[in-house]
């Protein structure tokens, strides 16, 4: 039986290889995370990777009666009175699963719960396994004690047999089959909006629309809507040019233009779905992606207003000069400034394959919500065809279908490519999605080694810890992660991996969206020299290292901070459970 102490141990194996292996060895990330997924799920014993998955399945104990021998459980975890349960617990010694009695549903009963409210709960008798003797069960520790199907209790045990290399592949294809889909037609959209200028017309249509004058605010929203089907790195090589263009004409606040982009992309990047690491987070956590859409977007664009503030107050006292990098000389910039619009596709076409399936997943989300308890009988015709129509095409995988398609026929119009012109970016496109792909499924099986050896325990019993408690935690672990090994994407895959066990129980007290979010937020600290995107940002902007490091890292250290205490104050106002 694993201590804390081994626990902790395990776990410190896992983090010193993946960090190692990036930072020390230069790994690929994905082949430090299945490294790091193998070891952990080799070092932890089968006894707690069988206790684990019971305690996926289990019934919440909500009273004890031994005098009556029964016991009250939440009904909505049973079907009918009759139907039988094993109790069982472990063994302190030897941390092996034990069969305390069968637990058997009579009735039903109303009672209050733990908030003084009025709730039914199916009253079980308890039939104790012959050699256990009545007054061995007030010796039990009920919060270690579960009541789970027989099922369950075989399929966990079976879990527990499996190899080494199998319960890491059986993870590995869990996360892919959550969201591989999505990663690979988020690249095939970010491809084809770079490639037939539709970004470039996004940015220059909400420049114009603001006005030269609000530059900043204009790259602030073309950044965040960019980041959520582009990677952070490819959204930043896009607009700093268009940012050192509109330098050129204005001749000042340059430092302003930069602080803008990153301010909409890295948070977008962070809390937005499709971008793999929030939709790896909404996936695993069990949130629903246009939930994560809505709850992301809106926190994440208070966060890019108080950036946007940071910034703002910042170059009021420090400009950056803008500077030939090697990327781009001035006099490319000059070209970038005067590229004909002709050549660009329409602002509709442009923006149709980000909007179209954030409305279709999202509307798909509210109608849901909205018709939630209601009887069929009492749903309206345009309610039910409502209901029908979101629920075929705001399914996620067909909404970004329908996008990546609008997407290819917008390249193919706007460039006039042949068919092997096109296969080409699309192969580009799907290269480029493959390796993400990897990426984030291997950090779903590292997340789930890490589960699996009951790190949750580290934390103690989060039942009854205040909001704010467990939102830190997940902040600050995600956070250290990202300082140690400085991808926020890898960052917010190990965060979920911890906090992982807390969102599947009712012990949270609030809908984990928030914590989803928490994490986000953990994401963006420390931002420093071992991140590709500290790198991208100052050799690409003419930054030195000092100035990266006095400029961007306090102002992305500032918002994720801002987004944990907003995502605090609105989980405590609106839990919405």
């Amino acid at each position: 039986m694993l201590t804390l102490s081994s626990t902790l141990a395990i776990v410190t194996v896992g983090l010193v290889i993946v960090v190692g292996g990036i930072l020390g060895l230069r790994l690929h990330a994905f082949l430090a995370l299945i490294i790091a997924a193998l070891t952990v799920s080799a070092l932890t014993p089968k006894t707690t990777i069988e206790w684990y998955n019971l305690g996926k399945h289990r019934i919440d104990i909500f009273k004890v009666q031994p005098d009556r021998l029964l016991l009250e459980l939440s009904p909505d975890m049973v079907n009918k009175p009759g139907r039988r349960f094993q109790l069982v617990s472990r063994n302190r010694g030897t941390g092996e699963v034990e069969s305390i009695g069968i637990v058997a549903i009579a009735e039903f009963t109303t009672q209050k719960n733990r908030d003084g409210h009025d709730q039914q709960f199916a009253v079980a008798s308890l039939v104790v396994s012959p050699g256990t003797k009545t007054s061995d069960l007030t010796k039990l520790q009920w919060k270690s004690t579960y009541v789970v199907s027989p099922e369950n209790v075989a399929n966990s045990r079976a879990a527990s047999r499996q190899t080494v290399g199998n319960r890491v592949a059986i993870s590995f294809g869990g996360t892919c089959v959550k969201i591989g889909i999505l990663i690979a037609l988020a690249a095939i959209i970010g491809k084809m909006l770079l490639d037939s200028g539709a970004a470039d017309k996004i940015v220059r249509w909400t420049l114009r629309l603001i006005g030269e004058k609000n530059a900043p605010a204009s790259f602030v929203l073309s950044g965040f809507a960019l980041s959520t089907p582009v990677f952070f790195d490819t959204v930043f090589y896009l607009m700093i040019p268009l940012g050192k263009a509109t330098r050129m004409r204005t001749g000042k606040d340059y430092l302003f233009y930069v602080l803008a982009i990153v301010i909409g992309g890295t948070m977008a990047h962070s809390l937005v779905p499709p971008t793999p690491g929030p939709l790896f987070a909404a996936e695993e956590l069990g949130v629903d992606v246009g939930m994560m859409i809505l709850m992301g977007g809106l926190i994440g664009l208070a966060c890019s207003v108080f950036g946007f503030l940071y910034a703002l107050v910042l170059t009021r006292f420090a400009d950056l000069p803008l500077r030939e990098t090697p990327d781009l000389s001035l006099e490319e910039l000059e070209n970038i400034a005067q590229r004909d619009e002709e050549d660009l596709p329409s602002i509709f076409m442009a923006v149709m394959p980000i909007v179209l399936p954030v409305l279709l997943i999202t509307g798909n989300t509210v109608i849901k919500a909205i018709l939630k308890g209601v009887p069929s009988s009492e749903i309206s015709p345009v309610m039910q065809s409502l209901d029908h129509f979101f629920e075929l095409f705001g399914n996620k995988n067909i909404a970004m279908a329908i996008s990546a398609g609008l997407a290819i026929v917008m390249l193919v119009r706007q460039m006039k490519r042949d068919l092997t012109e096109l296969a080409m970016a699309l192969q580009a496109a799907l290269a480029s999605g493959g390796v993400i792909i990897l990426i984030t499924c291997a950090g779903g099986s590292f997340g789930a080694a890490l589960q699996q050896t009951g790190i949750a325990n580290l934390f103690g019993d989060v039942s009854g810890a205040s909001t704010a408690t467990i939102l830190t935690i997940a902040f600050v672990v995600t956070a250290l992660v990202r300082l140690a090994q400085g991808s926020a994407t890898v960052a917010m895959i190990t965060g979920v991996g911890v906090m992982a066990s807390f969102a599947s129980g009712a012990a949270l007290g609030f809908h984990p969206v928030y914590l989803a979010i928490a994490i986000g937020c953990g994401s963006k600290m420390f931002l420093w020299m071992n991140d590709s995107g500290f790198w991208v940002i100052g050799k690409m902007s003419g930054m030195t290292e000092w100035e990266t490091l006095k400029y961007v890292t306090p102002m992305t250290s500032s918002m994720g901070l801002f987004g944990l205490l907003l995502t605090i104050l609105t989980a405590t106002i609106f839990p919405l459970v």
